[in-house]
């Protein structure tokens, strides 16, 4: 498969998932507002979080061209349902 149907698999997942794409769509307005790395700092010192959840949304976080693209994709399939 080509990055682009794995990408739109992605999504979709995304999109089945309240928790999931409720992160996504805040990050990405972090990420469009200038916010994003005061954000990723306090989850990176958040005790309550572990280490998987921590390398899990740095990841993301470092990741504007996706999470951009997931936002536009869940925004867009929110309207169609």
């Amino acid at each position: 498969m080509g990055p682009w149907l794995v990408d739109i698999e992605s999504f979709e997942r995304l999109s089945q998932d309240a928790t999931s794409r409720r992160l996504v769509l805040q990050l990405a307005q972090l990420s469009r507002e200038g916010r994003l790395e005061p954000f990723v700092s306090r989850v990176a010192d958040d005790p309550e979080l572990d280490d998987t959840t921590r390398a899990e949304i740095a990841e993301l976080a470092h990741d504007e061209t996706f999470l951009l693209a997931a936002e536009d994709y869940l925004t867009r399939t929110r309207r169609v349902h």
